[in-house]
């Protein structure tokens, strides 16, 4: 029994209830999940393919939030407005990105594709492609190594590396040529 998949699955249901204008069912499940499984997310988000959601547990996912393809997010996670925007108000998540326990992204900022925002760490402004984010506010440590020895160390990482490391390889030259 994997709390975190069924509380995406349920998501999904509710985020299909929402595109086909039936919001009250759509916020019904919502709230079922919220109370069954301790996950907060907005039928109106939009999730991409591949998403690990872990326990689900404490997991809050904002209304105007984007996840992209191939995401890990561990418990405690928080994808939030700062309370001070209207409209578009919640974070862009790239693809290949992990977010590690207690991580909070907040505002209508961007996480680049195979970025890490470790644990713990408060997110208010964008992060680039490939980095290392941590702290209270968060701030580049390092940016990931795209050779594969770097993801030999990690289970959430390996089966990414297959799938993006051409792709990470480029935006790691750009990154290099822009330093």
């Amino acid at each position: 029994f994997h709390k975190g998949f069924h509380a995406l699955i349920c998501y999904r249901v509710g985020h299909r209830l929402w595109e086909c204008g039936r919001t009250g069912l759509a916020y019904f499940m919502q709230s079922t999940v919220s109370r069954k499984y301790s996950a907060d997310i907005h039928p109106a988000a939009r999730m991409g393919s591949g998403i690990y959601l872990n326990t689900g547990g404490g997991v809050v996912i904002g209304e105007t939030a984007v996840v992209g393809n191939d995401v890990s997010i561990l418990q405690g996670v928080t994808l939030g407005g700062t309370g001070k925007e209207n409209g578009d108000r919640h974070p862009k998540v790239g693809n290949g990105v992990i977010l590690h326990p207690g991580a909070t992204v907040l505002g209508n900022i961007s996480v680049g594709d195979g970025s890490v925002v470790t644990a713990k760490s408060i997110v208010t402004k964008s992060v680039p492609p490939l980095a290392r984010v941590s702290g209270v506010p968060a701030r580049i440590q390092s940016y990931r190594d795209t050779t594969m020895g770097e993801f030999d160390r990690s289970d959430l990482c390996r089966h990414l590396a297959f799938k993006y490391m051409d792709d990470w390889r480029k935006l790691a030259e750009d990154i290099e040529t822009e330093l």
